[in-house]
């Protein structure tokens, strides 16, 4: 499986005051409307693939992948989500560039959302969203979000659910920390190593890491997590981000039993 990876790190929208504003109306544009006479049910009806918008002071955009047409109540969740959160940075950047100041000469803001599929089992369809935000400096800010989304439950559902209640998920963490470095040294043989006690940069815990479901060897089977991390987590910006693949093997106890069954086999291997 592979994630295309722009740039990361959670969303940093911003959130300057607003009142008294007068805004330019955005020029906003989405995907067009099913052909008529399609059968299509409401939520798809109201959630385009696509969208954008371009003032003065902000350009932004959103791309939906075509797998997530499979699931409508997730798309037109997903679909209202962002494009809320975009519209909110296009606000906050006009209040910032008015009301703050700011570099006269300096272009618009940008920010784009670019959603992607994971894999999917029987019961689950994950997703990762990767957002690239610039507002000045030398290079774009950037974050992933993750979905994970029960089928049959039609709902999102978070680390607790997927893993049994109480889970000691350290067994995880420490093989999540163990990729890591692995695919540091892979990178850069003098990269510096990271624990999760601290230093310099610290591993991250698996839960509060974004992940995605590993595509499997088994088919309709999960092979393991790929955790998604942005620059600076472990790292100076110049080592980038990273994909760490953890094989289900080593968090397969620590399943809850209505998700057990979603995971078997091996990871399958990345793409050369």
């Amino acid at each position: 499986m592979t994630v295309p990876i722009r740039v990361l790190v959670i969303s940093l929208a911003l959130s300057a005051t607003l009142a008294g504003c007068n805004r330019d109306k955005p020029a906003e544009t989405a995907a067009t409307a099913p052909a008529a006479g399609a059968l299509v049910t409401p939520a798809e009806a109201a959630a385009p693939m696509a969208y954008e918008s371009k003032t003065p002071y902000a350009e932004v955009s959103l791309s939906l992948p075509v797998a997530l047409k499979t699931q409508p109540d997730l798309h037109a969740a997903l679909y209202a989500r962002t494009v809320a959160d975009l519209r909110e940075f296009t606000e906050g950047a006009q209040a910032d560039r008015t009301e703050a100041g700011g570099d006269p000469g300096m272009g618009p803001y940008d920010k784009s959302i670019e959603v992607t599929p994971g894999a999917e089992t029987g019961k689950l369809f994950s997703l990762v969203r990767t957002d690239s935000e610039f507002t000045g400096g030398a290079h774009p800010n950037a974050s992933f979000l993750s979905i994970l989304w029960d089928k049959a439950l039609k709902r999102e559902i978070t680390v607790a659910d997927l893993f049994t209640k109480g889970a000691n998920l350290s067994a995880l963490d420490t093989a999540l920390c163990a990729a890591i470095n692995a695919e540091k040294k892979k990178r850069d043989p003098a990269a510096q190593t990271v624990s999760l006690t601290g230093g310099d940069w610290t591993c991250p815990r698996a839960a509060t890491t974004p992940f995605v479901l590993a595509q499997g060897v088994t088919p309709g089977k999960a092979g393991g997590l790929v955790f998604l991390i942005a620059p600076y987590l472990v790292g100076p910006y110049a080592e980038g981000t990273f994909e760490i693949t953890v094989p289900q093997s080593a968090f397969r106890g620590l399943v809850a039993p209505a998700y057990a069954d979603e995971f078997g086999g091996e990871p399958k291997p990345a793409a050369a």
